[in-house]
């Protein structure tokens, strides 16, 4: 019965409908379009990682933003090919594969991230596995982002919000929030778009 009314929600879903018929991966490619056109992320030519990237539909977007083999795409799992993006399977949360994508991906100028924990119920259990994603994320932006540079990454709300916040606005001029009309409204993400990165210390 869940999956019979997860199919039907799914043919109700505009944004669903219309990224197979536009060839998109999922419907997620709406919430960084919608992201882009407001927050103008991407800049013809700019280097891209794509964290937790699978299926693809962000870094399908983010080439046709910036232009072929510009865009590297890392996720656990396996990702079919994408014209014009580099593909690679590692755990975005191993500090030691994290250390080898990112002298793999030398200095980018965009790091995005759509990651989410597999969800149990317990929201303050999943708000805190989110958060670890998010900081894990940012962990990578210090490696490879250049001054500068933009952060996109989708975080749950919660306790740790705030927090997660204030702390990206150590490392970037402009911090900002934003649910973009394609997020379901029983959604609890949220998508902070950090822009201007100065850099931060390095873990020793």
């Amino acid at each position: 019965m869940i999956v019979y009314n997860m199919c039907a929600y799914r043919k109700k879903d505009g944004f669903y409908r219309k990224a197979k018929e536009e060839g998109y991966r999922s419907r997620a490619v709406y919430k960084l379009k919608q992201i882009d056109e407001r927050f103008n992320i991407f800049r013809k030519g700019d280097i891209v990682v794509d964290l937790g990237a699978a299926p693809g539909s962000w870094s399908q977007y983010a080439v046709e933003r910036v232009g072929e083999d510009n865009v590297m795409a890392i996720d656990l799992q396996r990702i079919r090919d994408i014209d014009g993006v580099t593909v690679y399977r590692a755990d975005v949360t191993d500090e030691v594969e994290m250390q080898r994508m990112a002298i793999i991906a030398g200095e980018v100028n965009v790091v995005i991230s759509d990651m989410a924990p597999d969800i149990t119920g317990n929201y303050s259990m999943d708000h805190a596995r989110s958060i670890y994603l998010a900081r894990s994320a940012l962990d990578f932006c210090g490696r490879v982002l250049k001054e500068g540079g933009v952060f996109v990454v989708k975080v749950f709300q919660g306790e740790d919000f705030k927090n997660f916040l204030d702390e990206l606005e150590k490392f970037f001029y402009s911090v900002r929030c934003h649910s973009p009309k394609a997020s379901r409204d029983s959604s609890s993400e949220m998508y902070v778009i950090a822009k201007g990165f100065k850099g931060m210390p390095q873990k020793d």
